[in-house]
């Protein structure tokens, strides 16, 4: 029987062109979406002296939607798509009223845990941390489910922990998450890439 650990998957990052729907990883993080008419943005708010502006703003590009930078608090720095028809439904899967909610059956692939890790990835002392918003609360549960669905079971890290975060732990989950999220981006390296 041949060892399905060292087969490439199809849920890789890399082996699919890239579609819209991949944008839905950055909703894990930090990422917001809202509507205006029959259009929708997508916004992640980033360190601006990191190599993710950059790499986000090149998703976005890959997708068809030419993003921009805008001013954030903190010294940070919004990276958002224009509103766009193509985002609609994203946004239509994504609300649930004014609460972003992970859609129900919802797969979590490479592509779109790329852009989870692109938007909000980090390693630490004891892993790969999967950064979530602090405001997010009802994408928590979710989105450790979605992991779990995906073969990365995470251990949870509240608030109070060092999070909110899910933490990718153990040598074979760990090259299964490199396999998933493909190669760095121009700039990332540990400890921002697993």
């Amino acid at each position: 029987m041949p060892d399905v650990t060292s087969q490439l998957s199809f849920f890789t990052a890399g082996t699919q062109p890239p579609a819209v729907a991949d944008l839905e990883g950055l909703l894990l993080g930090a990422g917001q979406i809202v509507r205006i008419g029959g259009t929708a943005r997508l916004s992640v708010v980033v360190p601006v002296d990191s190599w993710r502006p950059a790499a986000l703003l090149a998703a976005y590009a890959a997708r068809g939607l030419h993003g921009e930078r805008a001013e954030a608090i903190d010294g940070q720095l919004a990276i958002r798509t224009p509103f766009s028809r193509v985002l609609l439904p994203v946004s239509q899967r994504w609300a649930r009223g004014a609460i972003k909610a992970i859609p129900p059956h919802w797969p979590l692939d490479g592509p779109r845990l790329r852009m989870w890790a692109i938007s909000a990835g980090q390693t630490d002392s004891h892993g790969y941390l999967f950064r979530l918003a602090a405001s997010d609360t009802g994408i928590w549960e979710p989105a450790g489910a979605a992991l779990a669905a995906a073969g990365l079971p995470a251990t949870f890290m509240g608030p109070r922990g060092g999070g909110p975060a899910y933490r990718i732990v153990g040598r074979r989950r760990l090259a299964r998450l490199r396999e998933y999220v493909g190669e760095p981006p121009a700039g990332a390296a540990p400890p921002d890439w697993p």
